[in-house]
């Protein structure tokens, strides 16, 4: 019979926000392959085309990154309080974006924003079962 370790409350939150990270970018870096992905890229013809918005989209990638750290280095409340509220902001626009991202090339976009749905409904769930003393 293996044994089955309980792993620590912070350990799940971080493995789960890397597990997020790690399905954002192969979203991203696979949009590179799609029709004209690149010539758009080339000419500045896409949704990042000004300062604020390529800071703004920095920012919101920088969240999941620094709560990966940040699960493991928080005192549980402020913890437990920065999962459930990025969590949940994470998973609702990773709804939206699939949902608004059902064309035939983007499928691959759509099934990557349904799993980090998953994954970060999963971080709010741990997050509000925060084991108790």
């Amino acid at each position: 019979m293996l044994e089955n370790s309980k792993v620590n409350i912070k350990i799940k939150l971080a493995a789960l926000w890397v597990s997020a990270l790690f399905c954002y970018i192969y979203g991203d870096y696979f949009q590179l392959y799609t029709p004209d992905k690149v010539n758009s890229l080339i000419t500045g013809e896409n949704n990042l085309d000004s300062p604020i918005k390529l800071l703004i989209a920095s920012i919101v990638m920088a969240i999941p990154s620094i709560m990966v750290g940040g699960s493991i280095i928080l005192k549980p409340k402020i913890n437990r309080i920065l999962n459930i509220v990025f969590g949940s902001i994470f998973t609702l626009m990773m709804l939206y974006i699939g949902m608004n991202s059902m064309i035939e090339w983007y499928s691959f976009y759509v099934f990557l924003a349904f799993l980090e749905s998953i994954i970060t409904f999963l971080i709010v769930y741990y997050a509000w079962k925060w084991p108790k003393k």
